[in-house]
């Protein structure tokens, strides 16, 4: 019998879980409610995937220039999502814009909500 895969739990950081609110609020403001939802849901079902194979995301650049390399990105297009897996947890640090210009931002974010916790920076 073959081994059942392993369990994983996903928590979005609270920083996360503002992202989330301000991508609502910003889609929401610009386009309209429902495209809002949907930009929601899609990135919900983006995070409901991560337990399947956390390990599949990609290293975010910023992130390895600065020689980490415990955390990884997966998206639903535009939005990017940088995460962790710890023991059984992923924990979502991260959601922001990945387009040219706006990446710069969120690896910038990203660097700020990580590096303070992050052994390489004690």
């Amino acid at each position: 019998m073959a081994d059942s895969p392993a369990r994983f739990e996903v928590l979005l950081t609270e920083g996360a879980e503002q992202d989330l609110e301000a991508i609502h609020d910003y889609i929401a403001g610009f386009d309209c409610v429902a495209n809002a939802d949907y930009v929601l849901d899609q990135v919900m079902t983006v995070t409901e995937r991560l337990p399947r194979f956390p390990e599949r995301g990609s290293y975010p650049k910023e992130l390895v220039a600065l020689g980490i390399k415990e955390y990884r990105q997966t998206s639903f297009k535009p939005w990017r999502l940088i995460y962790r897996v710890t023991g059984n947890q992923i924990i979502i640090y991260l959601i922001g814009d990945g387009r040219p210009g706006y990446a710069v931002r969120a690896g910038t974010q990203a660097v700020g909500r990580i590096a303070p916790r992050h052994p390489h920076f004690l």
